[in-house]
């Protein structure tokens, strides 16, 4: 067998030393318009079929490839094998070649494990195969029933296998013997109980939803398991560790969440199962989670080898942002250049499950558009709470950041950790120096004395800001009115469907603020999830198909009306990429400072220190610097008189 000659861990490590660009690259031409080689991000004309403008893409970062036209992916051995016929073997071979790697000697007690675990894994498909029709059966009933009550269709629950495991200490094992199945294969798999000091063995799940667990390649090797009954004292029990399951290696979900990326987008690492069986349902495909542990230093060397940036989402309370911060600790010494996370913390008592269900898909968008980076993480835990107001705490607080930043072993990345942390306390430190006043006494600036805030000063000052701020064309919003710049993002997206997929994280957690640019966003969606999105005609087509043409065509009039010519379909694709880029930015910037002032100006109310004043000032700032940004953008094309071309 090919599987017994290549263990994983060599076929990882070839695949991980010779770029995909370079092995796709010796037969395919890369277009230097849309490649962009330091991101290692490459297209071309697919080899599969014949096309004349590039819809094949491959990315050296997750070491795939993807044909947007004909609809092929794989990865360095499939794209030899179905390519140019070559075996697995010939294939593993080449590339090993390439890697500058020894092919393995051949290992022959090796292979005899192999054989062992390949027919343990046929004992948990029978295993997998008897769960799902007890959940059919009559036994299954309340477990159907809660199923449906937690929103689960039939078809999601088909699609992960889900089962019920009897209230009986023999059925599954009975049921095994009758297909000749031997005691050691059903012990070895840990679906009994069993040792010196129990006389007869009996199931180890009884009366449990049951949840298979796959591996990488999609075979069955655990079951997670939920307690009906209320009186059990484990809620959720995970099979063993066995021959085939090792629990801290192991993400539920994996093999589906990978397919998914093949379209794009990052992985999504959540706490629980139902959170990823949830969120497939709502169309986050890309969910994965550990296995009832924090998660673990394999667990993370999985989710980088499919994406360099995943998301780690934890439930909004405090035993979340513990494991948020215990996540931090546990990835920060590996991080390096294009390998590292952004946290993304669900609203108070949600987890996603809760949120998908009460307040739709979008919701959960937006906690992932508002994920943050792993600095941010590190320096919100160190300062949020805490109060500086000597030297000697300032001096312990750039200890501690010294510290922690020392941890990361690559000197690059550490390098960059301690110069950013030491801007962020220079910056945190330097308006209350500047706030204070010039002579003992003397009355500072915004009514700051003896160090202490006046309620009247900082309501006054809190005032001004938010009239300031309401005038502002940035939060203005006459009720759901189109803006100008939501609809120059959907309409450049759907004239010009090169943008999607270049911009496909920002593009499929889009936050938009207008209920009807929402549903053609939405239809936008629709056209990717049936690769229908590479063509400006089938897309519209969707839109029609969907009931959008109106918003569609809405959208398109408010462009032309207010001269946004590089969205149109007459301009250039570099018109148009530089400008999208641009009103993205603006769009991202403005629905991250809309919340940022919400909450300061509650904090504000709620606590008038200075601490919480200097912060709305710093809002205003970033309000000004982007609406300086803002009248350039979209002064261009009508001072040029380029506008006139659309």
């Amino acid at each position: 067998m090919i599987a017994m000659r290549f263990p994983p861990t060599f076929l990882d490590e070839i695949r991980d030393r010779v770029p995909i660009s370079s092995l796709i690259g010796q037969r395919v031409a890369w277009d230097r318009k849309k490649t962009n080689v330091p991101r290692g991000d490459y297209w071309g004309c697919c080899p599969f079929h014949g096309e004349k403008s590039p819809s094949f893409h491959c990315e050296d970062k997750k070491g795939r490839y993807h044909c947007f036209g004909c609809g092929v992916s794989g990865d360095h051995f499939r794209f030899l094998t179905e390519l140019d016929g070559m075996s697995f073997p010939e294939a593993v071979e080449r590339i090993a070649d390439m890697a500058g790697v020894p092919m393995p000697a051949r290992d022959e007690q090796a292979e005899q494990r192999e054989k062992q675990r390949a027919s343990l894994t046929d004992v948990m498909e029978m295993a997998t195969s008897f769960f799902q029709e007890r959940l059919h059966g009559s036994e299954g009933a309340k477990a159907r029933a809660y199923l449906r009550d937690r929103g689960l269709t039939p078809a999601t629950q088909q699609s992960f296998r889900l089962g019920f495991a009897p209230d009986s200490r023999n059925a599954l094992k009975e049921f095994l013997a009758s297909k000749g199945i031997e005691k050691a294969q059903i012990e070895a798999c840990g679906l009994v109980v069993f040792g010196d000091d129990i006389p007869v063995s009996y199931d180890r799940f009884r009366d449990r939803i049951m949840f298979p667990i796959p591996d990488s390649r999609g075979r069955i090797i655990a079951f997670g398991g939920r307690a009906m009954s209320a009186d059990v004292s484990a809620k959720y029990l995970n099979s063993p560790e066995t021959e085939l399951f090792h629990k801290g290696n192991v993400l539920y979900n994996f093999a589906r969440a990978r397919k998914a990326l093949a379209r794009g987008g990052t992985v999504i690492a959540v706490e629980g199962y139902m959170d990823v069986i949830a969120l497939a349902q709502a169309g986050f495909e890309n969910a994965v989670a550990p296995l009832g542990t924090a998660l673990t230093e394999n667990q993370m060397e999985l989710l980088w080898r499919m994406s360099g940036e995943p998301v780690l989402c934890f439930d909004g309370d405090g035993a979340g942002l513990k494991a948020a911060w215990r996540a931090a600790d546990l990835i920060l010494p590996t991080i390096q250049a294009g390998r590292t996370a952004r946290f993304a913390l669900l609203p108070e008592g949600k987890d996603p499950d809760d949120l998908v269900k009460a307040e739709g898909p979008d919701a959960f968008r937006t906690v992932l558009a508002e994920a943050r980076p792993l600095a941010d993480l590190i320096w919100t835990r160190e300062t949020a709470g805490n109060v500086f107001e000597t030297p000697e705490r300032r001096a312990e607080l750039e200890k501690t950041l010294r510290e922690i930043t020392s941890r990361i072993r690559d000197e690059s990345v550490r390098y960059h950790y301690q110069q950013e942390m030491r801007e962020r306390v220079q910056g945190f430190f330097a308006p209350q120096r500047s706030a204070r006043p010039s002579r003992p006494g003397e009355r500072g600036q915004g009514g700051r004395q003896g160090g202490q805030w006046s309620r009247g000063a900082a309501a006054a000052g809190r005032n001004a800001i938010t009239e300031s701020l309401g005038r502002s064309a940035l939060v203005k919003r006459a009720g759901d009115v189109m803006s100008v710049r939501e609809a120059t993002v959907m309409v450049a997206l759907v004239n010009h469907p090169a943008l999607i997929d270049e911009n496909f994280e920002h593009v499929e957690f889009l936050d938009l603020a207008n209920s009807d640019l929402r549903r053609l966003h939405g239809a936008l969606l629709d056209a990717l999830a049936h690769d229908q999105a590479s063509d400006r005609d089938t897309i519209i087509e969707v839109i029609d198909r969907i009931g959008c043409r109106e918003v569609w065509e809405r959208a398109v009039a408010l462009i032309r009306r207010t001269r946004q010519w590089p969205a149109l379909e007459s301009a250039a694709i570099d018109d148009a990429r530089d400008a999208f880029n641009q009103v993205l930015h603006l769009h991202r910037s403005q629905r991250t400072l809309h919340r940022e002032l919400k909450q300061a100006e509650a904090a504000l109310a709620s606590d008038p220190t200075e601490e919480n004043y200097r912060h709305l000032v710093e809002i205003q700032t970033q309000f000004r610097d982007v609406q300086a940004t803002e009248a350039l953008i979209e002064g261009f094309g009508v001072s040029s008189g380029r506008a006139g071309r659309a």
